[in-house]
């Protein structure tokens, strides 16, 4: 078992793999935005949701059920290869059932064969994830090679974008290279591979005893899938492809700083998965209080920060073309910290427990409202109904998941000092909200009053001697003495 710091490296590797997220839409979508407008952008983002439900079907539930078996056994190298030939076999075969689908719906389904061009060239995410095995790296923790091999391929899609889309009608390039940047990478994990595991059949297969927990993971990536993309289809029918645009506009913001929220969760679930295979309660204990405590801190000052300046967010983002995606943005933006959370309840406590059970319950029961409250605000609201609705159906998520949590994990709040993130959280938009009586251009407002606010924010939550906080200064300083001693 490795050592407790690997974790502190797997999260910077995260953190640095979320912040390429990041940065390739910050850089590329005020550009891509521009040009190809709500219309084309919203398109894009229709078709990609679209496709999520198929890749849905194709990976079952082994992006999440993989890393936890996996991690299981990665010290055995013969288990964990005849685990991943399992595993890949069952994703293959469930592959070519999902284009089989697919191909079908494209056929008979009206609206997807207008723009059967884009859904075939976004369909490749499917094949290329199957084969990626994403989850072997991840439970045998090799973020700092996950987060290099994304890095140069979002780089090499980011000159893509700017050498190859000039117009409107390009927007079938804006889906091909959104899919090289996410997922062309996934060849170079199929042929990495063999550092991990045997390529030769191992012989003695048991494809049955993963159906089960498969199919029960299975049935939470849908409810993941359904409610994460069904405001997207569900404008699209409901509205117009310029309303998708819209609301895709502000999921964007969201969706950076979501995964930046998640990132520990990410990170802590094969080592979790350990814990409790080892019977170690306590290690198990303290990583769970520590990421919900980091979830807090991160989260809280995202939300507040982003609610204020949604407009000029909006603006650096995506132009004036898509004010209209302030409101919704403003709406959505709760939801960060509500998924931080049920990141840590669900994925980090409940499924290393074996309590899958009810993390998707929680999920199902998060759809079904999902689904009727977009049915009943979209037709008035547009986006902002969809956003309404996702904030609501992650709400419910969350308080189905809690009591459970909490059960498995007592005083989980415990080192949590809410108070002093209010007093600072109130102090950092004080300083903050001046800049708004300034006309400063978009880009100098957003820098000055983020340095401002996150600035106040961390340096209050020192001199409030924030636990968190105090041990993340001790580490800093500690090392920077030891380094200047070295000299």
């Amino acid at each position: 078992m490795a050592k407790q710091k690997s974790i502190k490296i797997n999260f910077i590797m995260n953190i640095i793999l979320t912040m390429s997220s990041f940065l390739f839409p910050l850089i590329t979508f005020p550009y891509i935005s521009r040009i190809l407008l709500a219309n084309g952008t919203g398109k894009v983002d229709f078709a990609t949701s679209v496709i999520n439900y198929f890749n849905m079907i194709a990976q079952l539930g082994i992006p999440t059920y993989g890393i936890r078996v996996c991690a299981q056994v990665r010290d055995d190298r013969q288990k964990l290869t005849r685990v991943a030939h399992e595993l890949l076999i069952i994703n293959l075969i469930m592959s070519i059932i999902s284009y089989i689908i697919l191909f079908n719906a494209i056929q008979f389904i009206p609206r997807f064969h207008s723009d059967k061009e884009l859904l075939m060239i976004i369909s490749f995410t499917i094949i290329l994830t199957s084969i990626g095995m994403e989850w072997l790296y991840k439970a045998l923790e090799q973020y700092t090679y996950i987060t290099i091999r994304s890095i140069i391929f979002k780089f090499i899609a980011l000159v893509a974008m700017f050498m190859l889309i000039h117009s409107q009608s390009d927007y079938v390039i804006y889906g091909a290279i959104s899919i090289f940047a996410s997922s062309a990478s996934n060849i170079f994990n199929f042929i990495n591979a063999h550092k991990y595991i045997g390529f030769k059949p191992v012989g003695n297969y048991h494809f049955l005893k993963h159906l089960k927990p498969i199919f029960v993971f299975f049935g939470m990536a849908c409810a993941t899938t359904v409610y994460t993309n069904l405001d997207t289809v569900m404008l699209g029918f409901m509205k117009s492809d310029v309303d998708v645009g819209y609301y895709n506009a502000a999921v964007k913001m969201k969706n950076i700083f979501v995964s930046v929220v998640t990132s520990l969760g990410t990170v802590l679930l094969p080592r979790a998965s350990y814990y409790i295979k080892s019977g170690d309660r306590s290690s198990f204990n303290k990583v769970s209080k520590q990421a919900m405590n980091v979830v807090v801190l991160i989260s809280l000052p995202l939300v507040v920060y982003f609610f204020i300046y949604a407009k000029y967010g909006i603006l650096l983002l995506s132009g004036k073309a898509f004010l209209n995606s302030v409101v919704p943005m403003r709406v959505i933006m709760p939801t960060i910290v509500l998924i931080g959370l049920s990141n840590i309840t669900g994925i980090q406590i409940l499924v290393p427990l074996g309590y899958e059970r009810i993390v998707l319950f929680s999920e199902v029961i998060g759809v079904l409202v999902d689904l009727v409250v977009n049915w009943l605000l979209i037709p008035y609201f547009g986006a902002t109904g969809a956003a309404v609705g996702t904030l609501i159906a992650e709400f419910v998520v969350l308080l189905v998941q809690f009591p459970y949590a909490r059960r498995e994990v007592k005083n989980m709040f415990s080192n949590i000092k809410f108070y002093k993130f209010a007093i600072a959280l109130s102090l950092a938009t004080v300083s903050s909200i001046i800049v708004l009586y300034f006309a400063l251009p978009t880009f100098i407002t957003l820098a000055i009053s983020a340095i401002l606010f996150f600035g106040v924010y961390l340096v209050i939550l020192l001199l409030l001697k924030e636990s968190m906080i105090i041990k993340l200064y001790y580490d800093i300083t500690s090392k920077f003495i030891k380094n200047r001693g070295e000299e």
